[in-house]
């Protein structure tokens, strides 16, 4: 498909995990943004797609363009959807700046069974803000089943890279809040739970994280006037200030 980019790694690579972070990252490399004139921000938004996700996934369908929105005012922003699902699937899509486009590309997907590979996407990141800087990372997910130390090395290199992770919590599974919270500080960015019954708190989550890609920790000020969940992540932003 044209839009979007194969990470996952060959068939023949498989039960060799150094091969499939080799074979993510390579991919990885030939990503780049829309010819043009581009908008300035870049925010990779990230999902979980294993099989417990649909209802989630289907509702960020509905509410991602509520990113565009927020950054509309401040010269736009430019996103690329990144994906895990199934065995050892990962995706990256093409840069766009468009929310019909990024919704085009979410509605060809369904979730599917697998483990989190969340140190895929984070290392996926990495790769690309040490190209072309990007302001912020969302990640959207319920669970977390892979070493947090390995994922809290990468997200220390996210922040000293500039790439703050907003990481957007579904449910109340523990490990996943402990894993979150500390790839968010780490990064220097911010952690938030939400219920998928309550589409109005991941719709302000989504407009306060591209508000920040866009107009920093002055634009977060701002939207924080009228959106809850802005003045949440300030708060924790603020907070880790020396």
């Amino acid at each position: 498909m044209a839009d979007k980019k194969d990470l996952t790694r060959p068939p023949t690579t498989a039960g060799n995990p150094a091969s499939m972070v080799d074979s993510f990252l390579a991919e990885a490399k030939r990503l780049g943004p829309l010819a043009g004139n581009a908008p300035r921000a870049r925010l990779v938004f990230a999902l979980d797609a294993t099989m417990s996700r649909q209802p989630t996934w289907d509702l960020a369908c509905r509410v991602q363009g509520e990113m565009f929105a927020a950054a509309s005012e401040a010269g736009g922003l430019s996103v690329q959807l990144v994906y895990f699902r199934g065995f050892g699937e990962c995706r990256a899509s093409r840069w766009v700046a468009d929310p019909r486009a990024l919704t085009e590309l979410m509605t060809k997907i369904n979730c599917q069974g697998g483990q989190t590979q969340i140190g895929r996407v984070l290392r996926h990141v990495r790769t690309e803000a040490s190209q072309t800087p990007v302001k912020v990372l969302v990640y959207v997910g319920d669970a977390m089943e892979e070493p947090i130390d390995d994922l809290c090395a990468v997200a220390g290199e996210l922040g000293l890279l500039g790439a703050k992770a907003f990481m957007f919590h579904e449910g109340h599974d523990p490990d996943a809040a402990r894993a979150f919270q500390e790839i968010a500080r780490l990064s220097g960015g911010a952690y938030a739970r939400f219920d998928a019954g309550a589409p109005h708190t991941l719709s302000e989550l989504l407009r306060a994280a591209a508000t920040y890609a866009t107009s920093g920790v002055e634009g977060l000020a701002r939207l924080s006037a009228s959106n809850a969940q802005a003045h949440a992540l300030l708060t924790t932003i603020n907070e880790r200030k020396p």
